[in-house]
């Protein structure tokens, strides 16, 4: 059997899939049971009042472009968020499996493993290494069970890269074993090239992939699930069949416009620049105690007094997050690198403050 059909649910892979309505778009549209007007500010091009296309053509063709995949590897997803819960419902067995996570990581990991019913097992990243992987503690707690891997690089809110030689390791290890999902939301703030280039390697690895960081999309909800065709097409059973807004689709579009992704390099690359200003600016507060290095487009802050350097970020007009309640952590902030005067805004505050 293909090994990751192996690895998903039967029921899954029994399921027919709902049937939407038929996309021929060069037809009048007289059999999805639409309006046929448009609402008051609707400024889409293809219009509010009718059912976005199922897994837009020309989004999935582009996004395969960017990503430099076949087209059949791609799923277009509500951000990463919505490729996690995919993942978690197409594979996982309530009281059966399990998932296997290195924290601190994302919280949307296991979140969605326990919606789903299944167990979280935790691996924890080690400060002493410097939030990398320990490839071999993390296969002797493999086991059976565990179907998905969660590996976050660079990793959310640790700020780091993991090294691509122990993510290797891992996905050869697991291959066949484990869907081994690595989530690359920050990939586009590091000069290092993605994991896709190993999808053809290892048939259970699969990538996760987001607008919302370098393209400026947050609020638009837009990611991609890429990985084996046989994954996303078992991956599309389960998606809503309109579960992308015609307002995003056409956004997504146009980040992705090889125009504008020539200005989102430019932007990159200045907001690399402003990081290490921030940086620089932090390491001169008396409340700081240490800066992580950084591969993302924020910064890992340890306090001697976090609870204060968090009132002085407020009290001077800027909010950030708080980390303290997470494992490793209890005395860590993040901080979102800003604009210029955004970030000049918050050291003002912190050094009146100090």
């Amino acid at each position: 059997m293909n090994p990751v059909l192996a690895l998903m649910r039967p029921e899954i892979l029994r399921l027919k899939p709902y049937a939407h309505a038929a996309w021929m778009p060069h037809l009048t549209r007289l059999h999805a049971n639409e309006a046929p007007w448009r609402p008051a500010g609707d400024l889409t091009s293809a219009g509010l009042n009718r059912y976005p296309e199922p897994q837009p053509a020309a989004l999935i063709e582009r996004l395969a472009a960017v990503y430099d995949v076949p087209a059949q590897c791609v799923l277009a997803t509500r951000g990463s968020d919505e490729a996690i819960d995919v993942l978690s419902r197409i594979v996982l067995r309530a009281g059966a499996d399990a998932i296997l996570e290195c924290p601190p990581t994302f919280g949307m990991y296991a979140v969605c493993a326990r919606i789903q019913g299944a167990e979280v097992i935790d691996v924890p990243l080690d400060p002493d290494r410097g939030w990398q992987l320990d490839p071999d503690r993390l296969l002797a707690a493999w086991n059976p069970r565990v179907k998905l891997v969660y590996l976050c690089s660079p990793n959310n809110p640790t700020a780091n890269l993991l090294d691509p030689d122990a993510v290797q390791t891992l996905c050869r290890a697991l291959d066949g074993k484990a869907i081994v999902v690595v989530d690359e939301a920050y990939i586009e703030l590091t000069a290092r090239p993605s994991v896709t280039t190993w999808l053809d390697r290892f048939p259970t690895l699969a990538v996760l992939r987001t607008l919302s960081k370098a393209h400026a999309l947050a609020g638009a909800r837009i990611g991609a699930l890429l990985g084996a065709p046989e994954l996303i097409e078992v991956a599309r059973r389960v998606v809503p069949p309109y579960c992308l807004a015609q307002p995003t689709i056409e956004a997504a579009l146009t980040a992705l416009a090889p125009a504008e992704l020539e200005v989102t390099r430019a932007r990159l690359a200045e907001l690399r620049v402003e990081r290490d200003r921030l940086r620089r600016g932090l390491e001169r507060c008396a409340l700081v105690e240490r800066i992580w290095p950084s591969d993302t487009n924020f910064l890992l802050v340890d306090s001697h007094d976090a609870g204060r350097l968090l009132g002085a970020c407020i009290a001077g007009g800027s909010i950030v997050r708080d980390l303290r309640s997470y494992p490793r952590l209890s005395r860590a902030l993040r901080i979102t690198v800003g604009t210029r005067a955004e970030n000049d805004a918050l050291l003002q505050s912190l050094e009146a403050a100090a």
